[in-house]
């Protein structure tokens, strides 16, 4: 489908959305997941405080499994306002907005409650609002877990990557993080994943273990590593078109759904993801593998110095981030 289609079916579901309310603004969100994903069931659970908090003078319709495009189609029809909201990741918006690199480096966070902490603080905030002149604004981050390799064949150490064709998001950060590695880092679209490790066209790729079996990635990658070499989260957006386009008792709205649903995602995600991994093991007969880390830690430590190097504003993002360990 064209981009062009895909602007047209946009505009016509806002049409077919503002006329079943007449009276309610209806914002349209996008994202690439299955809707008994943990990320929609949040973004679910936002749209329905935004609800509850305007007396249903504000809605926002959810489109899942990429229905008004990619991840990548989505932020561009949304910086052009041609899409309310999108959601996409860290990785990807590295392309967008700089500061978001600094959450992409490995092991940048010593520990779950530090990666929260940070997302849900003073430095989340000023990520998720550093985008407003690019087009778009961050409204919440979601947590995946920790991303780790998994594969046609056990990754015990580095030495295991070496010449491996590893499927990565087109993300700077994660492209070079696998060549440090020793592997030759492969962008490929989310959607084509399966089929590509399928057919060999990719030797492994790295995520969370939800990816297993919500993107039945397990029935072709029957080796997870759990390396736990970066956490990366989702990011809801709006464009900032459609923001300015709100009153302030909305967009009040919006930031307080937005902020409950950051708590409320991360109390199903641990849930859901430990199930994720005894369904992996049972049914599709993935075996885990348990690594030291401190190999692969040295491999791509030299990363955050180089990250620094680049951006003032990343170096200092990275100076809070490791001061919030403390």
């Amino acid at each position: 489908m064209s981009k062009f289609v895909k602007l047209a079916a946009v505009l016509a579901a806002g049409v077919v959305a503002l006329g079943s309310a007449a009276n309610a603004k209806t914002l349209r969100l996008n994202h690439n997941n299955p809707e008994d994903h943990p990320l929609h069931k949040s973004m679910e659970f936002m749209a329905e405080r935004v609800d509850a908090l305007t007396d249903g003078d504000l809605k926002i319709r959810i489109y899942a499994n990429a229905q008004l495009g990619t991840q990548r189609e989505s932020m561009e029809l949304m910086q052009n306002g041609a899409l309310d909201m999108a959601r996409s990741n860290a990785s990807e918006l590295e392309a967008f907005e700089e500061s978001y690199g600094a959450l992409n480096l490995p092991y940048i966070f010593v520990s779950a409650d530090h990666y929260y902490d940070v997302l849900k603080g003073d430095i989340g905030a000023d990520i998720l609002s550093a985008s407003a002149d690019k087009g778009f604004v961050g409204l919440a981050f979601y947590i995946e877990g920790a991303r780790s390799f998994y594969a046609n064949k056990p990754i015990h150490s580095p030495a295991d990557l070496e010449g491996m064709k590893i499927r990565v998001q087109p993300s700077p950060s994660a492209i070079r993080m696998v060549e440090l590695l020793g592997g030759n880092p492969t962008p490929i679209s989310w959607g084509e994943l399966y089929s590509a490790l399928q057919q060999g066209v990719v030797d492994g790729a790295e995520n969370n273990p939800m990816a297993l079996t919500s993107a039945r990635h397990g029935e072709v990658s029957k080796f997870f590593s759990d390396d736990g070499h970066t956490m990366i989260p989702s990011v809801v957006m709006i464009s900032t078109e459609s923001w300015n386009g709100l009153s302030d008792a909305h967009k009040e709205a919006v930031r307080t759904a937005a902020g409950e649903s950051m708590d409320f995602h991360r109390a199903q995600w641990d849930a859901m993801s430990a199930e994720a991994v005894e369904t992996a093991k049972s049914e599709l007969g993935v075996e885990f593998i348990e690594v030291e880390k401190g190999p692969f830690i040295e491999a791509v430590l030299p990363m955050h110095e180089e990250a620094a190097q680049k951006s003032l504003v990343v170096a200092d993002l990275i100076k809070r981030i490791k001061a919030a360990a403390q």
